[in-house]
């Protein structure tokens, strides 16, 4: 998942941190803050009165209060932002001089009456401009640099949709909470568009430059030829990418969901490229003894039903010289410590709406997105890495990339 691309990790700290509300109890509360580095500052506060009941902060409370109102406002935006992407309402304006609310429908072929409530909806944000004189709407260049498709990788409209995908799933989430269990990916509509949209920017836009030369030795060994595996491939537009790219190295992709990789087969179709193939393949026990050169994984070992025995099974699976490049997300695995990670509560929110619900929907472990670097180190270790290196890159300051060996 990516949110932010070329976003500095102090801005996105500064113009994500939650209010921090201190708990209040008859006796001392720590007031917890964490950095990324996983220092942890405690304040303790004394919340009682001299009779030694827990007094009420009105201050504090109101704050509170507003931090919420501020939460709604921003949910609902961040819900007409996905409405102007899917209808291409960003990509009309992006280029467009000030245009009435007729001229922008007409622009986009949309109905007029809807674009004027949607355009409302972007005024009260500070996200178009509107003068009332003349009844004219505006993007800015400085906003559509963050919101159309001419600006992938750098368009966030594309993680707004996150939003209202997950939210088509609270009735069946409600439901687990009561009874247990989890949820398929069919249930979820959209989910795979999405993560292709997502992996476009994340993933295949910085693939050759940033990527792939974190192992500074497999540019060339791709130029060369070897066999490269993508578990949890999706529609593999990374593989589509590298596949064009290297066509002397052969390529495979395995998912659950033959949907999405009917998308990846048309794609490698269309391309003519008969050095890719995707398989629908279980990774559960997943076992082949020394098969691959490079095996990748772009946000999906904390989804699977058993990601330790995945991860065991791509230590055995690769050759000798073989490379684990696994991205996930960077978060800590100790929850006081992720409070001031940039997205902290979207993250949270997400596993549990689907990565968390998905895994435990298949009998799994059900690890959730913020499973957290350490976790994820330490089952490498037990899976049988030996050298393990975490990079974080300034274009995803959403996710940490591994790149793991079996000495």
């Amino acid at each position: 998942m990516w949110l932010g691309p070329l976003l500095l990790r102090e801005r996105v700290h500064s113009a994500c941190r939650p209010m921090r509300i201190p708990f209040t109890s008859s006796i001392a509360s720590p007031s917890w803050r964490g950095d990324r580095t996983g220092s942890v500052t405690v304040s303790i506060e004394n919340n009682t009165t001299q009779s030694g009941a827990a007094s009420f902060d009105n201050a504090r409370s109101e704050a509170f209060a507003e931090r919420m109102m501020n939460s709604i406002n921003e949910a609902a935006v961040t819900l007409m932002t996905s409405v102007g992407h899917r209808t291409g309402l960003f990509d009309v304006m992006g280029p467009m001089k000030a245009a009435t609310s007729g001229a922008i429908a007409e622009a986009a072929s949309l109905d007029e009456r809807y674009v004027r409530e949607w355009l409302g909806a972007m005024v009260t944000a500070g996200i178009v401009s509107y003068n009332p004189f003349k009844k004219l709407y505006h993007l800015p260049a400085e906003h559509a640099a963050w919101l159309t498709r001419a600006a992938s990788p750098n368009n966030l409209a594309v993680s707004a949709q996150w939003v209202p995908m997950l939210s088509r799933s609270e009735d069946a989430i409600i439901e687990r909470f009561r009874r247990g269990g989890g949820t398929r990916y069919c249930e979820y509509a959209g989910f795979h568009g999405l993560m292709a949209e997502e992996s476009a920017q994340t993933v295949v836009a910085p693939l050759f430059e940033h990527i792939l030369p974190l192992a500074s030795e497999l540019p060339e060994r791709l130029e060369t030829g070897i066999d490269v595996l993508d578990a949890g491939c999706g529609s593999g537009r990374a593989l589509v990418a590298m596949a064009q790219r290297f066509p002397r190295s052969r390529f495979v992709g395995y998912d659950l969901n033959d949907d999405a990789l009917a998308v990846g087969r048309a794609a490698a179709a269309a391309a003519g490229l008969s050095n890719l193939r995707f398989d629908v393949r279980d990774m559960t026990a997943y076992d082949e003894i020394q098969r691959f050169d490079l095996i990748t994984t772009f946000d999906a070992v904390h989804d699977q039903k058993d990601p330790a025995g995945m991860l065991a099974g791509f230590a055995r699976a690769l050759k000798p010289e073989g490379v684990y490049l696994m991205q996930d997300i960077d978060g800590s695995s100790h929850l006081e410590r992720n409070g001031e990670r940039p997205l902290g509560s979207f993250l949270y929110t997400v596993s549990c709406m689907h990565c968390m619900a998905v895994s435990l929907g298949q009998g799994g472990a059900g690890l959730g997105a913020m499973w957290g670097v350490e976790l994820a180190e330490q089952m490498l270790r037990e899976a049988g890495f030996t050298d393990i290196v975490v990079h974080r890159l300034p274009h995803d300051p959403m996710n940490a990339y591994f790149i793991a060996r079996v000495s």
